[in-house]
């Protein structure tokens, strides 16, 4: 096998950030294409990732960050894939760490492990639902089981598909993950991205967060009865 990586790069209204991300990401070792699937944007999030020297799919309407992925999981080439979020900048590079596992047969999927947020967020709530939800389905625990910045073989990213919807997508990925059996390795990484803070935004954002992960619980308890 080689070590071809494909970046794909779920957007929505990434305009000032889309470019530095994808730059960064083409100056990570392997990266040979950058996917970048602009999930509806209303603003230059096409444009920049174009001019950045990214794949672009625009999608006619936003659709969802899994659907999203989805769409890039389509069309890439790697024998490696790296999942990345559009708002990362510069600080995508540091997603390589993230690969070393992977070359080394050590796993089959790793999740970045991001440093202490940098402003106060939630209360942990949504951690603490997360958590409880995968040991309850695997008897496992993942520390960052909402990190978006992951890292798979071509292999056991296509295995996963398709994916949760909304933001259970990271929550459901690992659940499945974990139930096929893949070895699941979590990497310390210094990226940096937007984070939600304790405002009416912050508060509606985890609060949309809490909704779908209880739901893709509550789907899978009854659907596994």
């Amino acid at each position: 096998m080689g070590k071809k990586v494909s970046v794909i790069i779920p957007a929505y209204n990434e305009e000032g950030r889309i470019g530095e991300t994808v730059k960064a990401s083409f100056k990570i070792s392997g990266v040979e294409e950058v996917i970048v699937v602009d999930d509806g944007s209303t603003d230059n999030t096409y444009n920049e990732a174009v001019l950045a020297g990214a794949k672009v799919i625009k999608l006619s309407q936003n659709v969802g960050k899994g659907k999203a992925i989805e769409a890039g999981a389509r069309e890439f080439t790697g024998d490696f894939v790296l999942l990345l979020d559009g708002d990362l900048g510069n600080s995508a590079v540091y997603a390589e760490k993230l690969l070393t596992p992977l070359f080394t047969g050590e796993a089959d999927m790793v999740i970045a492990r991001f440093g202490a947020p940098r402003k106060k967020g939630g209360f942990g709530l949504v951690k603490r639902l997360t958590r409880w939800g995968l040991k309850s389905f695997t008897g496992q625990v993942v520390e960052a089981v909402l990190s978006g910045q992951r890292a798979f073989t071509r292999e056991s990213f296509l295995g996963l598909l398709p994916l949760a919807e909304g933001y259970a997508l990271e929550f459901g990925m690992t659940v499945d993950a974990l139930k096929k059996g893949y070895r699941i390795v979590e990497v310390a990484v210094p990226m940096t991205h937007r984070e939600t803070g304790r405002d009416l935004k912050g508060f509606i954002h985890r609060g949309r967060q809490f909704a779908d992960i209880l739901k893709e619980i509550i789907r899978r308890k009854v659907g596994s009865k």
